[in-house]
């Protein structure tokens, strides 16, 4: 008589930004040892070439305003192939619970009965305030730190327009580069000084990594001369420039 499989195991995990030196020593155990991995379209080549000879890649094609493979077709992926009794690792870019539909997909291994472990990863937003030598809390400029989405399953996302208006505020927008124009205009509503300075990161970390910046005028004409995915840093310049304005001012 033969005995079904116990159910396997799925870690849902972040792979950092992209580069392979931003991954956490735990997430790559964790690449090494699946026998499935069913990654976004942003994770790196560099990244996925860390899975061990034994795993099957998969991937979920997640984009942004592009074709996607609908995320209950990916819930059942990571059920079905757990209930075969194979260790699956679901990546996805950055951190698992920013913006990831982490808790959908927990909720549907909850329903399921299949055993989790969530790590996390580093997400665009300090890669890309590292990459401008900036902080993202100081003080005496900003005591809170805004993570917020440019759209959502409805189109643009409404946001505390107000509140992210104000002087000294510092936020990082993602997802937000198509709806930049939208982003611009409901912060000018809501009294968003023009020169603010923002700052466009596209590919944070990688290779072809790109800074774009300027001031909240300049935005949507930021944001038309990116290609890639990128993250909008609202009230952040990088501290090279902000050093020359305040030598500038000095003399």
């Amino acid at each position: 008589m033969t005995h079904p499989l116990p159910f396997g195991h799925v870690t849902l995990a972040g792979a950092g930004p992209g580069a392979v030196g931003h991954l956490t020593l735990a997430v790559a155990r964790a690449l090494e040892g699946a026998d499935i991995v069913l990654h976004d379209k942003l994770v790196s080549a560099e990244v996925l070439a860390l899975a061990g000879p034994q795993a099957t890649l998969v991937e979920t094609g997640k984009e942004g305003f592009g074709p996607s493979m609908a995320q209950s077709h990916i819930e059942t992926l990571m059920v079905g192939f757990a209930q075969a009794g194979r260790n699956v690792l679901r990546l996805k870019s950055g951190d698992p619970g920013l913006f990831g539909r982490l808790g959908e997909e927990l909720d549907a291994l909850d329903a399921a009965g299949i055993a989790y472990t969530v790590l996390p990863g580093i997400t665009a937003a300090a890669a890309a305030a590292a990459s401008l030598n900036q902080s993202l809390t100081e003080r005496g400029r900003n005591r809170e730190f805004r993570l917020l989405t440019g759209h959502g399953a409805d189109g643009f996302a409404e946001a505390d327009w107000a509140s992210l208006a104000r002087p000294g505020t510092v936020a990082a927008i993602y997802m937000g580069k198509k709806a930049a124009r939208f982003i611009q205009g409901r912060l000018m509503m809501h009294g968003g000084c023009p020169t603010t300075p923002v700052t466009l990161v596209e590919n944070a970390s990688r290779a072809e990594e790109r800074r774009l910046s300027g001031t909240l005028a300049d935005l949507p004409a930021l944001a038309a001369q990116l290609d890639g995915p990128a993250v909008i840093l609202w009230g952040l310049a990088p501290r090279a420039a902000e050093t020359a304005e305040i030598l500038e001012a000095a003399q």
